[in-house]
C-alpha cells in the first residue's frame, strides 16, 4: 500500500457494529445490527473510500497524477474523490451529468474548493461514458491521468469490499446493502462464503441491470446473494412522503443520521421486508450504513445525486 494512503486511513474512525433497539421489530425477533461506515471519515465515508482504497493505490503506483471521474451534481463518490485529489497532491476531473447551473450546488462548491476542475456533459453524454470501465479506457487520456468509472465501479473496488466483511466480528445470517452501481455488494459477495446472504436494495428504478454488472465484476459466479428492485421509491434521488417520515423516525430513535438516496431506503425496505416476516425468526441482519450524506444535503434543493 502507498505510504500516503496507509497515512490518510490511520487518521480515520472506527466502523462500529451498533445493534439497532427498536420497538417496531420486536414483535418479529429479528436482531439487527449496522455497521457503521458513515463514522470512518467525515468527507471520504463508507463505501466511497472502500472503493476508493485499491483503485488510488494503483494509480499511484503507474504514477497517476490527475484523477477523472463521473458524477451528478451531488455525486458522493465525485465528493470523496476530490477531497482525496487534494490531500495526495493529485489533480482531479469530474464530468458531471448535465447542464451548468446558474448557481453550483454545495456538493460541488465543495469539490471545486478542493481543486476539482468542473466539466459538465449531456445526459446522452453521461450515458455513453459508462462503456468505459477500465482506468485506460476513456478516449483521449493523456500521460498522467487515470480514469475512474462511475461510482469507482471496477475490479480493484472489491478489495476494499472485502476488508469490510473482515471487521464483521460476530456471526450473521444475512448482510445488506444499498446499490447504485452494486460494486460494493459484488465485493461483500466474493468475500462471504455461500452460507450468508447478501441482500441488496437498489436506489434506482428499473435496475435490473445490476444482476448483470455485479456477476461481470465477480470473478465467478455465486449464488448467495440478490437486488430487490422494490424500494426506489419512483427512481434516483426520489422521495416520498413515508420515506421522509421513516428517516426522521429513525434518526431520532437512533440518533443516527442516513439520507434518502442510498442508505435511507434500504432501511425503510429491509423494516418494511421484516414486518412483512420475509426473514425466519432468531435471525442477525448486519445492514451497512455507506456513508455519503450528499444526498441530505440535496434535499434541501433539487437532489440529484
Amino acid at each position: 500500500m502507498h505510504p500516503e494512503l496507509i497515512k490518510l486511513e490511520q487518521s480515520f474512525q472506527p466502523s462500529i457494529l451498533t445493534k439497532i433497539t427498536d420497538p417496531l421489530l420486536e414483535p418479529y425477533q429479528i436482531e439487527l445490527w449496522l455497521k457503521r461506515d458513515d463514522l470512518l471519515h467525515p468527507i471520504i465515508s463508507g463505501n466511497k473510500w472502500r472503493k476508493l482504497k485499491y483503485i488510488l493505490n494503483h494509480a499511484l503506483s503507474l504514477g497517476a497524477d490527475t484523477l477523472i471521474s463521473m458524477g451528478g451534481a451531488y455525486s458522493n463518490h465525485l465528493h470523496a474523490l476530490a477531497y482525496v485529489g487534494k490531500v495526495l497532491g493529485l489533480k482531479t476531473i469530474g464530468l458531471i451529468r448535465g447542464e451548468p447551473a446558474a448557481n453550483l450546488t454545495p456538493t460541488l462548491l465543495d469539490m471545486q474548493h478542493w481543486g476539482m476542475e468542473l466539466r459538465f456533459v449531456s445526459r446522452s453524454e453521461y450515458r455513453l461514458l459508462r462503456q468505459y470501465k477500465h482506468w485506460a479506457d476513456l478516449p483521449d487520456l493523456t500521460a498522467g491521468q487515470y480514469w475512474l468509472p462511475e461510482g469507482g465501479a471496477q475490479a480493484l473496488a472489491l478489495q476494499g469490499a472485502a476488508e469490510l466483511v473482515q471487521e464483521i466480528d460476530i456471526p450473521y445470517d444475512t448482510l445488506c446493502v444499498p446499490c447504485g452501481t452494486a460494486t460494493t455488494l459484488a465485493g461483500l459477495v466474493n468475500a462471504l462464503d455461500d452460507t450468508i446472504e447478501v441482500l441488496g436494495f437498489a436506489a434506482l428504478k428499473n435496475a435490473g441491470f445490476l444482476t448483470a454488472d455485479v456477476n461481470a465484476l465477480l470473478p465467478q459466479s455465486r449464488t448467495n446473494w440478490r437486488i430487490n428492485l422494490d424500494y426506489h421509491f419512483g427512481g434516483f434521488a426520489k422521495t416520498n412522503a413515508p420515506l421522509l417520515a421513516f428517516i426522521d423516525q429513525f434518526e431520532a430513535s437512533t440518533q443516527i443520521p442516513l439520507e434518502a438516496v442510498y442508505t435511507g431506503k434500504m432501511l425503510y425496505g429491509l423494516y418494511d421486508l421484516i414486518q412483512k416476516q420475509t426473514f425466519k425468526p432468531n435471525q442477525r441482519i448486519i445492514a451497512v450504513h455507506t456513508g455519503g450524506l450528499q444526498g441530505k444535503r440535496g434535499l434541501l434543493t433539487d437532489a440529484n445525486c
